[in-house]
């Protein structure tokens, strides 16, 4: 399965990953699975940390480093087809930015994007797994 993190999925993997779900922990390391993270997640590290909302046990750019490369994880960038995508997205979907190009990244990127967010996972028009399962 090729996965897309979304950010939190992302965190807890390396900051709590008692808050993930035996398939999701399973998927994440198995080698079947294909791990992808976006850009996006990145920013919103970086403006999480910045805020002091969250605090990593290293500094971002090192964190960044070290879990791409303990989730052997491919990192994508945006191109403009998904930033172009994100606000052309099909039905009802809410505003938050990051979220928007997360959906248009695994949509265009044909991945299933692993998270908690409800608003994701009852989006129809993406392939989502709940990480908390």
């Amino acid at each position: 399965m090729k996965l897309l993190l979304d950010t939190h999925v992302w965190i807890w993997s390396q900051e709590s990953p008692e808050k993930l779900g035996k398939e999701a922990r399973r998927l994440l390391v198995d080698g079947k699975s294909t791990n992808h993270v976006a850009t996006v997640s990145v920013l919103e590290l970086a403006r999480l940390v910045a805020a002091g909302d969250i605090f990593l046990n290293r500094p971002l750019p090192a964190w960044v480093e070290t879990a791409v490369e303990e989730l052997h994880a491919e990192e994508l960038a945006m191109s403009r087809e998904i930033a172009a995508e994100a606000y052309a997205l099909p039905g009802e979907f809410h505003r938050d930015p990051a979220d928007r190009i997360l959906v248009a990244t695994a949509r265009r990127e044909s991945l299933t994007l692993l998270t908690a967010d409800a608003r994701i996972l009852s989006y129809p028009h993406v392939k989502a797994l709940d990480a908390r399962r």
